[in-house]
């Protein structure tokens, strides 16, 4: 009977402030949708670090059979990657470094232009990538002065920056990221604003039933459990559209369309799509059920 009673204000509650508990829905999708878009940044600008590097990085490539540098005479030697790489470490600015192997530069190949460079009819093979040693400086400014130390070396191709070569990618993703995040932020607070004005005119039409309730000894929870299943089922219904929003942005802007014209770039897929809908499914009943809790203690005065 007392369940009975919970779900009956439940629905009354929904109906009688139906207007109120749309405008919460259309702002929490909304938000939650641009929170889901900056986690999906986030982890993009992830992918594009692990695939090319970070921008405290600089990569110097070696000597391959077939370089294209004329002070490259032949395949770098196992004792002048040994001296570069006594230079490397012997450099005050460089933070760590690692060595690319051929086999996992072809890896990297093939998994930026899929189809183009698998089989044995492959115009470029493992043999043909170059070894690269991949430095990670403590000051992403002082580039030049591990540059300086590595060009010229006996087996060294070329030098490149990753910092100048990423940073409008790095730049552009922080910028839509950021914009996302804030324009969330905002939204998140609109959202608040409209749960607490929703719980006011609530209490306000329930105030002859809370009153009864109080008298006859009603627990605290047991009075604010309808304001807290209202909050929730909006919450629902936020993540809901949230996630079929995120879902339609996977489908028709990343799968059909930049995965498609710029596959040079690793893009976000269905691992990154799940992580970001947890995200906004913890992230919307919280947004829901705890000014709930805390303002009905005001305005049910439990």
């Amino acid at each position: 009977m007392q369940l009975r009673y919970v779900f009956t204000e439940l629905g009354q509650g929904l109906r009688r402030n139906l207007s109120m508990h749309i405008a919460v829905v259309l702002t929490l999708f909304v938000s939650l949708t641009l929170a889901g878009l900056g986690v999906l940044l986030i982890q993009e600008g992830g992918k594009v670090a692990d695939r090319w590097g970070s921008q405290l990085q600089i990569a110097v490539y070696l000597c391959s059979r077939n370089d294209g540098n004329p002070s490259c005479t032949g395949e770098v030697t196992s004792a002048q990657k040994a001296a570069i790489q006594k230079v490397v470490n012997d450099n005050s600015q460089v933070d760590s470094s690692f060595t690319e192997s051929k086999a996992d530069a072809f890896k990297k190949l093939t998994e930026q232009f899929p189809g183009k460079y698998d089989g044995p009819d492959s115009p470029i093979k493992v043999a043909d990538m170059p070894e690269s040693i991949w430095i990670t400086l403590k000051d992403p400014n002082q580039y030049q002065d591990v540059e300086s130390a590595v060009v010229g070396l006996d087996g060294v191709s070329r030098v490149q920056d990753v910092h100048k070569v990423l940073k409008p990618i790095f730049a552009t993703i922080s910028t839509l990221k950021f914009g996302a995040l804030g324009t969330a932020a905002f939204l998140v607070l609109a959202a608040l604003l409209l749960v607490a004005n929703t719980i006011r005119l609530a209490a306000f039409a329930r105030r002859r039933e809370i009153g009864i309730m109080r008298l006859v000894g009603a627990s605290s929870l047991y009075i604010a459990l309808p304001f807290l299943l209202e909050a929730l089922v909006t919450a629902l219904f936020g993540v809901v559209l949230a996630a079929a929003a995120l879902a339609a942005f996977m489908r028709f802007g990343v799968h059909d369309h930049m995965s498609t014209n710029l596959n040079f770039i690793p893009w976000v897929g269905s691992t990154e799509y799940l992580t970001a809908v947890i995200a906004i499914a913890v992230l919307g009943p919280l947004l829901t059920l705890i000014p709930t809790l805390v303002l009905t203690r005001k305005y049910l005065k439990v």
